[in-house]
């Protein structure tokens, strides 16, 4: 069997990022076609260079919804080879097991996913029996999985993870290890785990499991705590960590693929209170700079907006418009967002502006204003957007403002 670099690389302690934004990202109401998907898959692998295969495991899809989609999934396997580590996603049945195989069969770090039932609850809806009975079946069909093509990595999903019982899952984490899989994703399915429960949950799992389980968190956003249980995963030694961009999942979607990333990279120091001091989390370390760019395209292709507040990618990222902050902006920011994200700052005119605000705005649009037109047009700024009940002042109606004041001053009219 070729080696597997995602089992490599969380052994290694290094980060692996598992994306959901195409698959999962599915369940939030979004669709992204077979181009955009194999597009997107490479710009994440090329994040990491030439290691985009050991750092991403990119969830193209499931096979299983229609004929669409399974060839959706098996373009991304064969067009983004090498790029990253494709994986198919399943129910736990032998035929979608099967089905799964065939689209990403014969292609390098080729992976399927089988989502099986963890908890009681999950287990009675999904297959109608017990949760051990639900296990069981799991590592029946790890084993026909390898069975069938051996260069396939299988890895499993534990759906309800967080109200199964510990020491169940870690025993069956165990048991499908040896039998073959690669991964074992514990997933909080509906979200409600607060940041102590992931930590006992992935603690005791980890514990018990033994150190050849290589364990990875699937964890949902419900109560906004998606990014504070995925850090608490990473904290008990877990380094598969599902993500997507821009947080698009079902319901409330899980943990945003960037701002995983950007903390996790762009400070050492930071990363160390999760990882542990001294850990090397990367094989090459990932280029920031292209974050902005696939958070856009991601939001155009799926209609999901980026807005003012989204962190990292956001419009609001490296934009000032108040007097204090444009005049010490280092003391505002938490990183330099053009060094790291490649995002040059702009200085951005509102209600709010200072004498020093519009003049610097002013200056950009090509008039330099002496004090008392400063606070002239200070006035204006303030006046036009009450009237209108827009903060920002685009950059158009304040030029054809500056443009009629100089006008009036030179006597042209």
């Amino acid at each position: 069997m070729v080696g597997d670099l995602v089992r490599e690389s969380a052994l290694a302690g290094r980060v692996v990022l598992w994306e959901e934004s195409a698959r999962d990202g599915a369940q939030g109401k979004t669709l992204m076609s077979a181009g955009f998907r194999v597009e997107l898959a490479r710009e994440q692998g090329w994040i990491f260079g030439a290691d985009g295969p050991r750092h991403v495991v990119f969830a193209a899809g499931f096979p299983a919804v229609c004929a669409e989609e399974f060839e959706a999934v098996r373009r991304v396997a064969v067009e983004t080879e090498g790029a990253v580590s494709v994986a198919a996603v399943c129910r736990g049945r032998a035929a979608d097991v099967r089905q799964a195989i065939t689209s990403v069969k014969g292609t390098a770090h080729a992976r399927i996913m089988v989502v099986v039932p963890a908890s009681e609850a999950m287990a009675q809806v999904m297959t109608h029996g017990s949760a051990r009975d639900a296990l069981v079946g799991a590592v029946g069909l790890v084993k026909e999985a390898k069975g069938l093509d051996d260069t396939v990595a299988v890895d499993v999903c534990l759906a309800d993870a967080s109200r199964a019982d510990h020491e169940l899952t870690a025993a069956y984490a165990a048991t499908l290890t040896e039998t073959g899989a690669g991964t074992v994703i514990l997933a909080d399915s509906v979200g409600h785990q607060l940041p102590a429960d992931t930590a006992t949950m992935f603690g005791r799992v980890r514990g018990a499991a033994g150190d050849h389980v290589v364990l990875a968190s699937h964890l949902h956003n419900d109560l906004g705590l998606g990014l504070a249980n995925t850090l608490e995963a990473l904290r008990a030694g877990v380094r598969v960590v599902s993500a997507s961009w821009l947080g698009i999942a079902e319901r409330s979607g899980m943990v945003a693929t960037e701002q995983l990333l950007f903390l996790l990279a762009h400070r050492p120091d930071a990363a160390a209170e999760f990882l542990g001091a001294g850990a090397d989390a990367w094989w090459t370390a990932p280029d920031l700079t292209r974050l902005p760019g696939i958070a856009r395209r991601v939001s155009a292709e799926t209609g999901v907006p980026l807005s003012v507040t989204t962190p990292i990618v956001g419009s609001g990222v490296g934009t000032i418009s108040t007097g204090t902050p444009f005049v010490h902006p280092r003391l505002f920011q938490p990183f330099d967002p053009e060094e790291l994200l490649g995002i040059t700052p702009d200085v951005v005119l509102t209600h709010l502006a200072s004498i020093r605000v519009v003049k610097a705005v002013a200056a950009r649009l090509g008039h330099e204003l002496d004090d008392a037109r400063a606070k002239a047009a200070m006035r204006w700024v303030k006046t036009w957007a009450y009237r209108t009940g827009r903060a920002v002042v685009p950059d158009d109606t304040f030029a054809a403002y500056l443009d009629g004041v100089c006008a009036t001053v030179t006597g042209e009219r």
